[in-house]
């Protein structure tokens, strides 16, 4: 299983295919659907059945029960693109033992444990690195591999009782639109998990409430020599309202259930000034306290300036999944016995973030998170343990097997 699963996930992390928040399209970007072309292909080839790849680019399969034992059809899912945080172009993953030191990865860029401790619990272990000028992209080519090598096993070893399973591959979960198309009803489970959690033993059915805010400000452009009076800066307006906002609530400065107010970007002239946050909290009235605190402020500098000045865009993303998976919660310990029965210490913890399951969840489809078993997504210091990804597919196999007869 090593070998099949490292060599799976070298060749998925060198297909490009980053998503792109600018785009108008679905998927956002065309070399995703090139990828899941090739997924189609392979899934056939291994023998899964009623493989195919709607219009929007989403690929689904059906791996057939081996019993007729009473089982609920269950799936799992993983999105193919990649962040468009940081070039996932002509990726170079580099396979290598640990042995506790610092990884350099090219001239300029070095893996530390100084700077990522977690890499000192892989000590002696095999982990698969970037080149230093790229993300890996583990998020989540990692979560792809495993759950195609577990189907595979599973295929090969019909000895295993298992129900029906039924596994989905997404576009865009990485500019949040991964479950926009996704049909719950064709999908057919009854519940399902996300393999794009990251350390080995993360299992996650908590996330963030998430809402995008895009502010643009209107400026009044005057030579400077004759502005007194005259002149509106939109930048400086923009500066203005960032400050009306805690500076302590940022996210360099908040963990565990800490919300935060994130500027994700700044753009502009005097005349005309872009920005664009994300607001994030666990706490659903803490959640609509941030988000009418920037509602606020957009309403006092209207004030000061005129009417007109700030125009906010403001739309919820996805919300915390736990509304809906603790009413199931016995998903959620299906999975915990799962790792403990394959000698993975469960790490049971709220996501400081959102996967395709927070929303699938609000689509009538109960999905908590698995680990994938990746670190330090969305940059060049990304790396997974080989071992990691093992053990997530040996989750899949487990999970698959417990819920004959439930």
């Amino acid at each position: 299983m090593k070998e099949t699963i490292v060599k799976r996930f070298i060749g998925y992390a060198k297909e490009y295919t980053t998503s792109d928040p600018a785009s108008k399209t679905f998927p956002s970007t065309e070399r995703q659907l090139v990828f899941s072309d090739k997924l189609v292909e392979e899934l056939k080839q291994i023998g899964l059945s009623d493989v195919e790849k709607d219009g929007y680019g989403y690929v689904m399969a059906t791996l057939p029960a081996t019993t007729d034992e009473k089982a609920p059809v269950i799936g799992f899912v993983a999105h193919v693109d990649t962040s468009p945080d940081f070039s996932g172009e002509n990726v170079n993953p580099i396979i290598r033992k640990y042995d506790g030191g610092t990884i350099q990865l090219n001239e300029k860029v070095a893996l530390s444990p100084d700077q990522f401790p977690d890499l000192l619990s892989y000590v002696g272990e095999e982990i698969i690195t970037t080149d230093g000028s790229t993300l890996l992209g583990a998020d989540d080519k990692a979560g792809v591999a495993e759950i195609v090598t577990a189907m595979e096993y599973l295929i090969q070893h019909p000895e295993i009782k298992h129900g029906k399973i039924r596994i989905c591959f997404t576009p865009d979960e990485e500019v949040g639109k991964g479950a926009d198309h996704f049909d719950v009803e064709k999908f057919g489970a009854e519940f399902a998990f996300t393999l794009d959690g990251g350390e080995r033993g993360e299992l996650e059915y908590e996330n963030f409430n998430a809402a995008m805010a895009v502010i643009t400000i209107q400026g009044r452009s005057v030579h400077p020599g004759a502005a007194k009076d005259k002149m509106i800066n939109a930048i400086h307006v923009g500066q203005k309202l960032d400050r009306m906002l805690p500076s302590e609530q940022r996210p360099e400065y908040t963990t565990n259930y800490e919300g935060f107010f994130h500027l994700l970007s700044f753009e502009g002239k005097v005349e005309q000034t872009k920005m664009m946050y994300i607001i994030r909290d666990h706490d659903r009235k803490l959640f609509n306290k941030r988000k009418e605190m920037i509602t606020q402020a957009c309403i006092f500098l209207n004030d000061e300036y005129g009417d007109g000045t700030v125009e906010l865009e403001m739309e919820d993303q996805y919300y915390n999944m736990r509304e809906k998976v603790e009413p199931v919660k016995h998903i959620v310990d299906l999975a915990e016995e799962a790792m403990k029965e394959v000698g993975v210490d469960p790490l049971i913890r709220a996501i400081r973030g959102g996967t395709d399951g927070s929303r699938l969840s609000f689509m009538g489809l109960p999905c908590p998170n698995i680990f994938a078993g990746g670190h330090n997504f969305h940059g060049p210091y990304e790396y997974v343990p080989v071992q990691s990804m093992v053990k997530a597919v040996e989750v899949i196999v487990k999970i698959a097997e417990k819920v004959v007869g439930q």
